[in-house]
């Protein structure tokens, strides 16, 4: 526990134990003096219990992760040598559970932002359509308010020409009488005189009559057309007066629905604001997370140059599943079927070592051709002789079955180089060169390789598929996979993997 946590906790003691002695003086005094002197008595007990209850909430204020854990994180390695490894774990992990709250607040925070973001768009893309219809509509009234404009001016021409239809007619008519008039003032000596015979003069008279009455029925049906055009007339200006009307609701729907669609557009803009402001908290959060779990990880002792013991290799496992989610069971699992937990690296290539069976079988035969410049590569960059730093082999009467595989976890120089394990290790740890043989690291990239096929997710059958993609690079029982060795090699795995849960289960392995 850290030193304030200590001084809060005696802190608490001392005040329980002031005030116990307040009380007991109290009733002392009540006994044996008068009441007037009682409150001059008192002061200095009571100025005593208020500074020490200003003093608890100092302790405690300073106390609070809040107020300790930004500093010391910002400070981290400094503090750490200050106050020593047991105190700075007990800190870093009381940081940890209080950044890792944090992150739940916060997530929390932008998921119900994120929430309020989608019925905003939602509500945006349903005023995008109503806006998008109205102006269709206003379109549509436009194109109909313009057709009945045409259609009253052709009808007005019509008016117009029919007017003039009416007047000629009734121009005709009225000479037709005249005639007619004129015709009926003759005597008979006079048509006698002016035509042949008198059936001509009855036949001028029968014609003539004739076309008057034929004109006046034409007169008629002008005028029932004259009527006819102008209640169609009427009946479209009617109908365009209330088109109108409709496109001036319609234009001030539009309006209105614009001005919503401006203020939610407002406010998804606010909202999106919040959102990468809380996703800013966020990402500085994590990474004062992970350079915690990088110190703390960074704090596991294990012991240089010896055999790895099971209770230091599950403290390994522990440290290495805060980072990675990888069940510390599962791991240990794997990592005894692939190098019975670091304690075999490999029997090729290994110079005068006391464990080494085959010194005489090089790097070159072991490995294939595509693996060797990876493998120069990676002994370069620590400093080691190729010649005779150890990689794993199998051998079979004295034939090389295969091998190459470096340290605890067994990785390939090429998928430890190509497939970028070697840099996320360096990018967790901080410390570059990564180092397959180094326990640390090869315990953090096997679990990083395994986060990859999904064992994060701590269900058993995703941790066979991880285990069975650690041997063959699939997490199917391929026809190859399954020449390998991919179902004994789960199986194997995940029988390890039972046992030590079981040991963690019992409290054997603490």
């Amino acid at each position: 526990m850290s030193s304030k946590r200590n001084l809060l906790k005696k802190s608490k003691v001392k005040i329980k134990l002031l005030y116990r002695i307040i009380i007991k003086q109290h009733n002392s005094v009540l006994h044996n003096m008068s009441y007037r002197r009682q409150p001059l008595i008192l002061l200095p007990f009571i100025l005593l219990l208020i500074g020490g209850f200003f003093f608890y909430k100092t302790v405690s204020a300073e106390s609070a992760p809040e107020n300790f854990c930004p500093g010391f994180v910002k400070n981290i390695d400094a503090l750490c040598l200050e106050m020593g490894v047991q105190k700075c774990k007990d800190r870093l992990k009381e940081c940890e559970e209080y950044y890792h709250r944090q992150s739940d607040k916060y997530q929390s925070e932008i998921s119900r932002i994120a929430q309020k973001k989608r019925s905003l768009e939602n509500e945006i893309n349903k005023l995008n359509k109503e806006i998008k219809s109205l102006n269709y509509k206003i379109y549509k009234n436009s194109l109909i308010i313009k057709d009945l404009n045409l259609q009253i001016n052709d009808t007005n021409e019509s008016i117009r020409k029919t007017n003039i239809k009416i007047k000629e007619i009734k121009e005709r008519i009225s000479s037709l009488l005249r005639l007619r008039y004129e015709a009926d003032k003759r005597s008979v000596l006079e048509i006698f005189l002016r035509r042949e015979n008198l059936s001509d003069f009855f036949s001028d008279i029968m014609a003539l009559e004739l076309l008057n009455r034929e004109t006046q029925k034409l007169l008629v049906d002008i005028k029932a057309l004259k009527e006819s055009l102008e209640k169609q007339n009427e009946s479209m200006l009617s109908e365009k007066e209330r088109l109108e009307q409709t496109q001036i609701l319609v234009k001030l729907q539009r309006s209105k629905s614009e001005n919503i669609k401006k203020n939610k557009d407002n406010l998804l803009k606010a909202t999106k604001g919040k959102e990468a402001l809380y996703q800013k908290y966020l990402s500085e959060t994590e990474k004062k997370a992970q350079k915690i779990r990088k110190k703390i990880f960074e704090l596991v002792q294990v012991a240089g140059g010896e055999k790895l013991t099971l209770e230091q290799a599950y403290k390994l496992a522990l440290e290495v599943e805060s980072i990675t989610g990888i069940r510390p069971a599962f791991l240990l699992g794997l990592l005894k079927v692939e190098s019975d937990i670091g304690n075999n690296v490999g029997q090729c290539n290994c110079g005068e070592a006391s464990f080494c069976r085959h010194p005489e079988i090089s790097w070159q035969k072991v490995m294939k051709k595509r693996q060797w410049p990876y493998f120069l590569q990676i002994t370069r960059e620590l400093g080691l002789n190729p010649t005779v730093t150890p990689v794993s082999c199998s051998v079979n009467g004295g034939k090389v079955q295969w091998g190459g595989a470096m340290g605890p976890a067994q990785f390939m120089p090429e998928t430890w180089i190509k497939l970028g394990y070697k840099k996320r290790v360096e990018d967790i740890t901080g410390i570059r060169p990564a180092n397959p043989w180094k326990v640390k690291d090869a315990f953090l990239a096997a679990a990083l390789y395994l986060k990859d096929w999904g064992a994060d997710s701590q269900r058993e059958l995703k941790e066979i598929g991880a285990a069975r993609a650690y041997l063959c690079g699939t997490s199917r029982l391929t026809r190859t996979c399954r020449i390998a060795g991919g179902r004994t090699y789960a199986y194997n795995v995940m029988k390890y993997a039972n046992k030590f849960q079981d040991y963690i289960d019992k409290g054997i392995l603490k």
